[in-house]
């Protein structure tokens, strides 16, 4: 299993940076894989996991979470608005907020249902047209605006162009969250969670290094 490995992995990243130990939360990315894959990490004592699909999600965590209790489930994905309230029902961390439709309705639905999901702010470092997440110079008034409808998030996430260093972006992201006080980081995946680690990443999203590849057939 791909498990211990990144365990250790991440272990030795924390102490090369001067981290403490156990400092940097692995999400284990469950989406698309099969049953028995994301069983065996159960099995293994393994009990965060992260999520793309709102939908997906339903159909699988509320068994497993009565066979495995203490799952710890975060939201990854595009959040769809009119999955707001389905999101705050099921998942304890959501790293995708990305604008203020969304923002009113998870404050709507956190304030209904008397659940207070964690919550990080999605930031586009990379300035994509077509990746979902605030710029970085829009962070200061949507973090603003976020905290007067009553909402608290308490970290950024990022998700790097494909074709460049992701080392500027885990920088960028690291500042942006020291300036406003936000203790939180998600950011590093399976092919740089390291690089991710040495900049102060508090939890990194990790999948096929754990579960294998998965096939979308």
């Amino acid at each position: 299993m791909g498990l211990d490995d990144i365990k250790r992995r991440i272990s030795a990243a924390e102490e090369k940076a001067g981290r403490a130990p156990g400092s940097v939360t692995l999400i284990a990315v469950s989406k698309v894989q099969p049953e028995d894959r994301v069983t065996a990490v159960l099995d293994a004592a393994h009990r965060v996991f992260g999520e793309n699909y709102v939908q997906e999600a339903q159909g699988k965590w509320p068994g497993w979470r009565s066979r495995w209790p203490g799952v710890d489930l975060h939201m990854i994905g595009p959040l769809q608005s009119n999955k707001a309230r389905a999101a705050v029902e099921l998942f304890d961390a959501i790293h995708t907020l990305d604008r203020m439709t969304l923002a009113r309705k998870l404050a709507q639905q956190i304030e209904q249902q008397g659940r207070s999901p964690q919550l990080f702010i999605q930031v586009n470092t990379g300035d994509e047209p077509q990746k979902a997440g605030i710029l970085a110079d829009e962070l200061p008034v949507f973090l603003s605006s976020c905290r007067d409808l009553g909402l608290s998030p308490q970290g950024l996430m990022c998700i790097p162009p494909e074709d460049q260093d992701p080392l500027p972006h885990f920088r960028l992201l690291r500042d942006l969250a020291a300036d406003h006080g936000l203790p939180n980081l998600s950011m590093g995946m399976s092919a740089d969670f390291e690089t991710a680690i040495a900049e102060g990443a508090t939890h990194v999203r990790v999948g096929s290094a754990i579960f294998g590849a998965r096939d979308y057939g």
